[in-house]
């Protein structure tokens, strides 16, 4: 028997305040969720959001407008426990990227950038993935060599990206005398607000240096860590809201559990939002990197190792014993040393609580999920942490072992030999490593080390690091996982 909580959306008001680009599963079962929240408790209708999809596929965009914008969240404590909450925050969707009928690029691009413009628009939220910043995961630099930024330099009143767009809206707004919204970014990227910043204002400089200062001066980009499992929905899932009376083709699936931890830096006001649930603070770095290296640095360790092995997903591979271990181990043992944590922060309850979520079997999280775009997580889930590490003369064991597995998951099949996709920015370079040097271990570990869009130079050089690796990717492919993990307890 299932205890369901059912909670209704708040008649909306047409008002928008808030822009978010990235219309994602997670945008809408984590910002537009506290944002629902808000309105309900306040009362307060001016913070409405406008969600426009860059990339996907349009139909989730007409999706929404034929059903007024109103959807649901699936959000579950466990299988006995379950709140569907519907969500009406959301007063406006559009389409910026490229129609698969007609191939033409952002059919609601000047609505966007008008909304943009707009001197209602306040605050500009992102979950766009780490690759939608166009940033050298290694270096922080733009990546203007790539064929979208490299379209929005040459044309940058038509812009295709996101930084793009945070570019002409905010030379709209100088040009009209507004002040300039705040960029609030709420993906999984160290500094994210500093980074985001980095994007924009050298975009920006390509265009015109006056503006970049003007960008670099007057815009706030405050940090944020953001938290919640939302797997991508399967017909399963659909199926089971089904059953609970809910046939939405637009829902989305998560956990009860969520978190936003968010700079307190917004020059033209916010939401107050305190009271349902969001942490203003003055510094987010330390949350934020917590969370990085703990519960996305053990989702990628599952994702590649579990995957090799052909485990589905997160809940079937906490189901071993030898898994939790390992990850239990890389928390504290690896990521935890390297944190720098308000007094009070107790990083080995967060490492049980962390356990506990996993093992949320009512989430069907997919492992393949987690596993994509790796050389754009690599980095601030594992490598920098175990940087640190090692300069404090500290061992790395079980991040070698991820970076191992991630090097034989890139090769494209498991360790039986059953073939997967490899959905990754850097997929044909890692495929053309492979190629060059087969199962020579001792060739390929050192050319993956040396992809610099990855790995930071002074870790891949570091002989301690090498040796892990190689040894890893050794035990890994002769003697499969169980070997692996084995050899790791060993010691």
């Amino acid at each position: 028997m299932q205890d369901v909580t059912r909670l209704s959306a708040r008649p909306g008001s047409g008002r928008i305040g808030v822009v978010h680009l990235g219309l994602g599963a997670f945008h809408r079962a984590h910002q537009a969720v506290y944002l629902e929240r808000y309105r309900q408790r306040s009362g307060d209708t001016a913070w409405g959001l406008s969600s426009a999809n860059l990339r996907s596929s349009v139909g989730l965009v007409d999706a929404l407008r034929e059903a007024g914008h109103r959807y649901h969240v699936a959000e579950y404590a466990d299988s006995a426990h379950v709140t569907v909450r519907e969500i009406g925050v959301i007063e406006e969707t559009l389409f910026t990227g490229k129609d698969p009928a007609s191939g033409r690029w952002g059919r609601d691009r000047e609505a966007l950038l008008s909304r943009l413009a707009s001197p209602e628009t306040r605050i500009v939220t992102l979950t766009v993935t780490e690759k939608g910043y166009f940033l050298s995961p290694a270096s922080g630099r733009l990546l203007e060599d790539d064929p979208l930024i490299a379209a929005d330099i040459a044309d940058p009143e038509a812009p295709c990206t996101a930084p793009g767009l945070l570019v002409e809206a905010l030379a709209r707004r100088r040009a009209a005398g507004l002040a300039p919204f705040t960029v609030l970014s709420c993906d999984n990227m160290p500094d994210n607000g500093k980074r985001t910043r980095a994007a924009v204002t050298e975009l920006a400089a390509r265009r015109d240096g006056e503006l970049a200062a003007w960008v670099e001066r007057e815009v706030a980009f405050p940090c944020s860590m953001v938290d919640r499992i939302v797997p991508a929905m399967t017909e399963a899932d659909f199926t089971r809201l089904a059953e609970l009376g809910v046939e939405d083709p637009n829902a989305v699936v998560g956990e009860a559990f969520s978190q936003w931890v968010v700079e307190d830096d917004f020059p033209r006001g916010r939401p107050d939002w305190e009271a349902d649930g969001v942490e203003m603070v003055a510094d987010v770095a330390p949350f934020e990197t917590m969370k990085l290296r703990m519960l996305n640095g053990s989702h990628s360790l599952l994702a590649y190792l579990g995957a090799l092995d052909g485990i589905e997903t997160v809940a079937d591979a906490v189901g071993r014993d030898a898994l939790v271990a390992l990850l239990r181990r890389y928390m504290l043992d690896e990521a935890a040393p390297t944190l720098a944590m308000p007094e009070g922060t107790g990083l080995t309850a967060y490492a049980e609580q962390l356990l506990e979520r996993f093992a949320n079997d009512s989430l069907r999280h997919r492992l393949q999920q987690i596993a994509m775009d790796g050389s754009q997580k690599l980095p601030q889930r594992w490598l920098h942490g175990a940087q640190a590490r090692l300069a404090a003369g500290g061992e790395v064991p079980c991040t070698a072992l991820g970076v191992a597995a991630w090097i034989r998951y890139t090769a494209g099949d498991d360790l039986a030999g059953r073939p997967h996709a490899v959905d990754d920015p850097l997929a044909s370079r890692l495929a053309a490593l492979h190629a060059r040097h087969g199962d020579d271990v001792e060739a390929l570990v050192p050319a993956f080390l040396a992809v610099e869009d990855v790995f930071p130079p002074a870790l891949a050089a570091e002989p301690r690091f090498a040796r892990a690796v190689v040894a890893a990717t050794t035990t890994l492919t002769r003697q499969g996982l169980a070997g692996a993990l084995a050899a790791l307890e060993r010691a």
